[in-house]
């Protein structure tokens, strides 16, 4: 019998853990659903556009590796725009050294930037994602600076670099 009960709690301790870490897949809520952006391309069509690292964070929602973004250490004035179809995103007067490894900024450009529910890596976190073509930003915290007091953190990946304001 004693060895049921351990086995038994065993199960329910590996049944947690692994659902804990479960990938689920985001909800729906905040963002456009995918027919209703204004830029739709195939997969195929994304991937001739894009290079292997742009394609695994704007499609399939990848993070690149902490300071190694062309974008991180950018100060000139101008605009970030989407790698995916060139939407304006964030001024870079809004920018600012976070110390985290990707480019942050406290703002973004009212209505381009769309948020949904992230639970992937059994956190809760809210992505961000471009609102004309639905592609895979970053997060968005918190813990930034006023006057907003967010964090959106941002793989250079996703983005272009616009010169001038």
């Amino acid at each position: 019998m004693k060895a049921t009960s351990k086995h038994l709690a065993l199960f329910l301790i590996l049944g947690l853990g692994f659902s804990a870490c479960a990938q689920d897949q985001p909800s729906k809520d905040l963002a456009k659903e995918k027919s209703t952006y204004s830029v739709v391309k195939s997969d195929s069509e994304w991937k001739a556009e894009l290079s292997d690292q742009e394609y695994y964070i704007l499609r399939e929602k990848g993070t690149e590796r902490a300071f190694t973004g062309d974008l991180l250490n950018t100060k000139e004035v101008g605009v970030y725009v989407c790698r995916g179809c060139q939407n304006p995103l964030f001024n870079s007067s809004t920018k600012f050294e976070s110390g985290t490894g990707w480019p942050s900024f406290f703002d973004e450009i009212q209505g381009h930037v769309d948020e949904d529910t992230d639970v992937s890596f059994g956190m809760a976190r809210t992505e961000i994602l471009c609102h004309e073509c639905g592609g895979h930003l970053g997060h968005v915290f918190s813990d930034g600076p006023q006057p907003t007091g967010l964090r959106y953190c941002v793989n250079s990946a996703s983005l272009d670099f616009e010169v001038g304001e």
